[in-house]
């Protein structure tokens, strides 16, 4: 299973924002003022960066048998060692020789590799167990749940969403820079919007109509679902303006009034949530029985992104992230980029394919939207004139018993699904960035450390942990994983338990694991990690025909995570207030993504309701009393220091 969530460049990259002299800008809102330029543009330095590296493979393999210590006997570790110094000095002598070759001629060697073997090779549902989701941020703040809101917010939202588009077209989103100053990849940005996933027989692939104005013309509709009917929507007026919120409530009520009149629609993004190989024979079934269903596809394909307008009213936080993962595919499309569900009482949520873009884009953008509607308190301050403009038009499916009967049939059956994951959505409030900054401990550190802390308490044994490292810095690069359950971390998790260990002590070990925590973070981050270069040597010894090395057999690579094992995946999601999360890797696993504030911390934890062991509820009661005991254990640190 591909290895998922958001790049950890968040963490730093609002607040060096925040950081910066505004007072000249000529942008009359903060938020614009902040994130955009008219110096620098989006893409501008994207063929510019270095190339994807290789690195040694001593050194790969070295921090593998690293990483596999906390997992395995000694007797097995010995057995391991053997195998992977003979893969070092024969085959993997060969494969890392074949790929170094390969490398010399493409920009980024894993481009390719990733999207394929990730994601559009694989063949179950993408909805719930690939896609991504995020709760919206606006309900804490500025839209708290409100009968009678859905349609004036929806219109406001959309507004400002096509508004970030057309920033993306024009290139005016500031390009983010690492801590140096030296650029990121802003590739990814390129391809969350006018996207969408095409199912294949044996494998997907990806459609991009999104352009920059330098490039060219972008589709500008976007698609309005509601009780299973599908419209399509032009946001932009005869000038290329996006049109205002009084416009958009005007084709919304529009939308809504024919849909309460009508029987359900037929609902076709059912066959979204199928396995893959059948939506793709179902897909040909569609297109050959009539060409205005091969119309109708493509207008959804192409979409800015889809708006779907549900009936349904989530209770809290914890239902609206589960209803983002999964909820009701009647008014979905999970194979487009990027879905936005606007619940009958106000609230939002969105669901993303994770193949063409990871969770960073939409973190940035959503943060913009956020910042942007906080700026007007959630109200429409523009001009409230409607003009005279062409109407959404409905699409509707020619469809036979087979194709009814299919889309019957994946409706219940991810009804199903749904129901087999639980999540739980928590806000730890006693401290966030401002007091972990004031004992300087990193924030991210901490928490993966309280993450490793709750869960070797809860089944007092070590689990394989997932953490995203970004690798931006180079050209077209995503992720790299950083193994983050280390030896340091477990022998600090191991004297938390025992009552023999003084403060002290406990104090010493904890800031050891920080620090190698840390320390493999920047590696990853250079791609100096193992899991990319290992992932390119299998896929090498794959593709040649060569007898796959037994590294990749041996059970202490599945022990320690490979193969998409990874009992922990976690992810740090930055420093705004956005958040969201994927289902777990493994069925005994979790999902752990967060966010912080000056003085709380924000988390979407995922479970496997089928896993009697594994529990998102109790896991988030565990994590937010752990992290009070680490901070009773910084605090005499601090007592300590004044004495």
């Amino acid at each position: 299973m591909a290895e998922i969530w958001v790049s950890t460049e968040l963490q730093e990259y609002i607040g060096h924002l925040m950081e910066q002299d505004v007072t000249s800008k000529k942008y009359s809102s903060m938020v614009d003022a902040l994130m955009l330029s008219d110096t620098e543009k989006t893409f501008q330095y994207t063929d510019e960066l270095p190339s994807l590296p290789i690195p040694p493979l001593k050194q790969t393999l070295d921090k593998y048998l690293e990483s596999t210590k906390p997992f395995v006997t000694d007797e097995e570790y010995g057995e391991t060692e053997r195998i992977v110094r003979e893969f070092e000095a024969g085959l993997g002598k060969e494969l890392h020789l074949k790929l170094s070759e390969k490398a010399k001629y493409k920009r980024n060697w894993l481009e390719k590799w990733w999207e394929d073997y990730a994601y559009l090779e694989w063949r179950m549902p993408s909805a719930l167990l690939v896609n991504m989701a995020g709760p919206g941020p606006y309900m804490r703040d500025i839209w708290p749940a409100k009968d009678g809101t859905q349609l004036e917010r929806t219109a406001l939202l959309l507004h400002y969403m096509v508004k970030f588009w057309q920033i993306l077209r024009q290139e005016k989103l500031r390009p983010q820079k690492d801590g140096q100053g030296k650029p990121l990849c802003m590739f990814q940005f390129h391809r969350v919007y006018n996207t969408c996933k095409i199912p294949g027989l044996t494998m997907d692939k990806i459609q991009y109509y999104f352009q920059t104005e330098t490039e060219g013309p972008a589709p500008s509709n976007v698609i309005v679902t509601c009780r299973g009917h599908y419209f399509t929507l032009e946001c932009l007026d005869s000038e290329g303006e996006v049109k205002t919120q009084p416009e958009f409530l005007h084709h919304l009520k529009a939308i809504r009034e024919k849909c309460d009149q009508m029987p359900r629609g037929q609902a076709i993004g059912n066959l979204t949530t199928d396995d893959r190989t059948e939506w793709a024979k179902m897909r040909s079934r569609l297109i050959a029985r009539h060409p205005k269903n091969y119309e109708n596809l493509e207008k959804i394909q192409q979409s800015i992104f889809l708006l779907d307008l549900t009936d349904e009213s989530p209770s809290d936080a914890s239902e609206l992230a589960w209803r983002g993962l999964g909820g009701n595919a009647d008014n979905k499309f999970f194979d487009k980029s990027l879905n936005i569900s606007a619940h009958k009482n106000g609230l939002f949520c969105s669901n993303c394919d994770h193949a063409p873009f990871d969770a960073m884009v939409l973190v940035v953008s959503t943060y913009y939207v956020h910042v942007k509607m906080q700026e007007v308190d959630g109200k429409w301050q523009g001009s409230t004139a409607v003009r005279q403009l062409p109407p959404p038009e409905e699409l509707t499916f020619d469809l036979d018993d087979v194709l009814q009967q299919r889309i019957k049939f994946t409706r219940d059956a991810f009804k199903e699904l749904c129901a087999t994951v639980e999540v739980k959505t928590g806000l730890f409030t006693d401290y966030g960035k401002q007091y972990l900054k004031s004992v300087k401990v990193h924030p991210d550190a901490h928490v993966q450390m309280a993450l490793q802390l709750t869960y070797f308490r809860k089944y007092r044994k070590p689990a394989p942990t997932y953490e995203t490292a970004t690798t931006r810095r180079f050209y077209h690069a995503r992720t790299e994983t950083m193994r983050s359950c280390t030896v340091e971390a477990v022998d600090w998790c191991k004297s938390m338990l025992d009552a023999r260990v003084s403060s002290q002590k406990r104090l010493q070990l904890f800031l050891r694991a920080v620090s190698r925590h840390q320390q493999l973070m920047t590696e990853s981050q250079d791609m100096n990690g193992c899991d990319r270069h290992l992932f390119g040597l299998y896929l090498t010894a794959k593709e040649e025909g060569l007898p796959m090395p037994d590294i990749f057999t041996d059970a202490t690579f599945f022990k320690s995570g490979g193969g998409g094992n990874y009992v922990l995946s976690t992810s740090s999601i930055g420093y705004t207030s956005v958040y969201g999360g994927v289902s777990p890797m493994c069925r005994n696993g979790y999902g752990c993504f967060y966010r912080m504030d000056s003085d709380e911390i924000g988390t979407f934890i995922s479970s496997w309701v089928e896993d009697e062991e594994t529990s998102a509820k109790e896991f988030t009661v565990e994590f937010h009393q752990t992290l009070r005991d680490m901070q009773t254990l910084l605090d005499h640190r601090a007592t300590s220091a004044r004495l």
